[in-house]
């Protein structure tokens, strides 16, 4: 809901409010974001911004005044939201409030990138022109508003309605300005196969804190998505706000106290190696940044992402749909297979009570090894007689589906594609182009070449019947040829995307960035699961999922059973630990079936089902950290359904300690007046005493020991 008050704005959510006014010069001052609060006229309670910054005031200054769009120079010397080199060669601009306009039951979208969408639930959207009439340039700011959720969902468009060209240097998407207070940064780096390690710091003040990648991709380094925190927040207590970039590429969230106690945060685009040249009448629009604010703490923050996530931005027909158990050949036979011992995986996986068999890198050109035949999409006879149509056939008569690995963006200097089209890798034409895992990046900012890539990856997909796609890519971006060529960059990718996944809206997709490299909502927005990470160590993995939930859905998770030693880490652990960890995802196997066990087939047939009983858990669940992997021995998340019924509850002991009690277990998401059955043990239990007293899990006396409870009401 919106509503317009005076000079005063009032944007309404589910138990947030967001509220902006209008100074009497034509600035857009931010006034509030955080519970919900009645609507009246604030303006009398603006006079707490009129304060003498030392030096006295000759005529006015912006510096104490929290703005929405703030800029450089003009009075306010504080972080720009945006830069604008105008025509008269200087970066200083004064935008002031045009126009209101409020688009009633609508989620306007952003131009050719992934955003948001209204679907069921109740949308508004308020545009406010800022217009500054010196330079001509003018800046739409929108802001989206669910009746559902407690988000504000933010982007902006820059135009320039001038006679000369502007070039533009930055333009944050959002910009928050919170009042004074003690504030945590919380934040997730990482590297490949360690991602998403989450880190609190405390914002001093004077102090710039960024979180930011500039890797051509939004990377295993720094995910886009950050919490500003009281400094007592908790998992399950205190005030949060959530910063979510829907943008695959590299991005920026940037949080700096002034001189006077404010803290400012600004997320979007990189400014670094970013620059935009606007034509007369020509604009640029921002990725879309969506804010949430919970006084419930992390938790709150991640169940309205989830929430909002599944059902406002994964377009797939596969979101909330049971996915197939899979297994991926991969790590059970690299680049050494033939259909004979591809057959042998699916007919033992059948067995299982395995769904779907995917075929992952080495089925094209002459791929031997990771050094050649990368954008040569035919599909080597010499492994594949029959081709993929014929593999897909006799997996489809095993009573399976059949899936297939791509890696579109990419080209190896020893490839077909290449020799036909060197000039298509990216490449600075003053030097010798620099690949990493024997391969280069495709140049996705030409048309020719996205249409290359469509029409390839589309090819096999018609005369194949391929119902999975995992879509990778190993490598991130260098030998940029200007800057804000890496925006190109990925609105070629987004064009790719959407014009694959709605020619093909049956076929799953799973989204991969060796690893979580591209663990995004823009990827999410087309991919209704993403590769976590290459790490598939049961207790790795630990940390990776229970981190990567604090935004993403669980079901968007994708999680596999591998061997043991584990092929990244080395570490040993059981077909159990490793099992129960990849329960809260979409569940799979990457392995080499064949060498199971009869005893190892029985638990892998009991782990199947046991799965598909928790499935709509793992897609519409309420989740719960009970216990952090990053603060302690112990790990612990549980699944509630919406309706308090049904619960799933996984806790791990990560290593074992003599002498040494386990801690109780206090539940949550109950109704702490019925009594609830763990369907595998068959014991009952009181939803209060399982919440308020808890509950005590009796461990194996071994590391890495895992218990799981399935909770059904009474």
């Amino acid at each position: 809901m919106i509503i317009r008050n005076g000079k005063t704005t009032h944007l309404i959510g589910k138990s947030v409010s967001y509220i902006m006014h209008e100074s009497e010069t034509g600035e857009l001052l931010h006034f509030y974001f955080g519970r919900r609060i009645a609507d009246r006229d604030y303006s009398l309670m603006t006079g707490e911004w009129h304060e003498t910054l030392g030096s006295g005031a000759n005529e006015f200054s912006l510096e104490p005044y929290p703005q929405e769009y703030p800029a450089y120079g003009y009075t306010d010397m504080r972080s720009p939201a945006y830069q604008i080199v105008n025509r008269y060669g200087n970066t200083i601009s004064r935008m002031r409030v045009k126009e209101y306009i409020v688009h009633k039951n609508s989620a306007v979208q952003t131009e050719g990138m992934p955003c948001l969408f209204k679907g069921e639930n109740n949308a508004d959207t308020l545009e406010v022109v800022m217009y500054d009439d010196a330079i001509d340039m003018e800046i739409r700011l929108y802001y989206i508003v669910f009746e559902e959720y407690d988000i504000i969902a933010r982007h902006a468009v820059i135009l320039n309605r001038s006679t000369d060209a502007a070039k533009l240097y930055s333009a944050y998407s959002a910009n928050l300005e919170l009042p004074m207070g003690g504030y945590d940064m919380i934040y997730f780096t990482g590297a490949w196969a360690r991602e998403m390690n989450m880190q609190r710091t405390r914002i001093e003040p004077g102090m710039r804190y960024e979180a930011e990648n500039a890797r051509g991709i939004s990377g295993h380094h720094m995910n886009p998505f950050v919490m500003i925190a009281s400094r007592d927040a908790t998992e399950a207590s205190g005030e949060v706000y959530g910063l979510s970039l829907i943008y695959s590429g590299n991005h920026s969230t940037v949080a700096k106290t002034d001189q006077l106690g404010q803290l400012r945060v600004q997320q979007g685009i990189n400014p670094m190696q970013f620059a935009w040249t606007m034509m007369p009448g020509e604009s640029f629009t921002t990725p879309q940044s969506v804010l949430c604010f919970s006084s419930d703490g992390f938790g709150g923050i991640s169940r309205e992402y989830h929430k909002l996530y599944r059902n406002n931005l994964m377009r797939s027909r596969w979101t909330h749909r049971e996915r197939p158990i899979l297994i991926n050949n991969w790590e059970g036979t690299y680049f050494d297979f033939n259909e004979e011992k591809l057959l042998k995986i699916a007919k033992r996986a059948k067995e299982a009570g395995i769904e779907l068999f995917v075929l992952d890198d080495g089925w094209f050109g002459r791929r031997d090894g990771d050094n050649s035949s990368l954008g040569d999409w035919v599909p080597d006879e010499r492994k594949l007689p029959n081709g993929i149509k014929g593999l897909a056939e006799k997996i489809n008569a095993l009573g399976m589906k059949f899936g297939l690995w791509f890696e579109p963006e990419m080209v190896s200097p020893d490839s077909d594609l290449y020799r036909a089209h060197p000039d298509w890798a990216i490449h600075v034409p003053q030097r010798r182009g620099v690949t990493a895992r024997w391969q280069y990046l495709l140049d996705l900012s030409r048309d020719e070449v996205c249409e290359y890539v469509i029409e390839a990856v589309s090819d096999v997909l018609r005369t194949a019947n391929v119902e999975y796609v995992k879509w990778d890519m190993n490598r991130g971006m260098s030998d940029m040829p200007y800057p804000g060529y890496a925006h190109e960059y990925v609105l070629g990718y987004y064009r790719i995307m959407d014009a694959i996944t709605s020619a093909f809206p049956e076929v799953l997709f799973e989204g991969c960035c060796s690893g979580g490299g591209r663990f995004d909502p823009g990827v999410l927005a087309y991919m209704p699961q993403i590769w976590a990470s290459d790490n598939s160590d049961a207790v790795a993995r630990m940390k990776i999922q229970y981190s990567t939930s604090m935004c993403y859905p669980v079901s968007a998770i994708s999680t596999h059973v591998t061997a043991s030693p584990n092929h990244q880490n080395g570490r040993i652990t059981t077909l159990k630990t490793r099992a129960d960890t990849a329960y809260a995802g979409t569940f799979g196997y990457e392995l080499d079936i064949t060498h199971a066990t009869d005893e190892e087939m029985d638990e892998i047939r009991k782990q199947i089902a046991l799965r598909k009983q928790i499935d709509r858990l793992v897609h519409e669940g309420e989740l719960h950290r009970l216990a952090s992997p990053f603060e302690g021995e112990y790990c612990t998340w549980e699944l509630v359904s919406q309706d308090k019924k049904h619960a799933f509850v996984f806790t791990c002991k990560i290593l074992s300690v003599a002498s040494s009690r386990a801690p109780r277990i206090k539940l949550m998401g109950l109704d702490p007046d019925k009594r609830y059955i763990d369907k595998l043990s068959g014991r009952v239990y009181e939803g209060d005493l399982l919440m308020r007293r808890g509950l005590r899990v009796s461990y194996a006396q071994e590391d890495f020991a895992t218990e799981i409870l399935e909770l059904e009401q009474v």
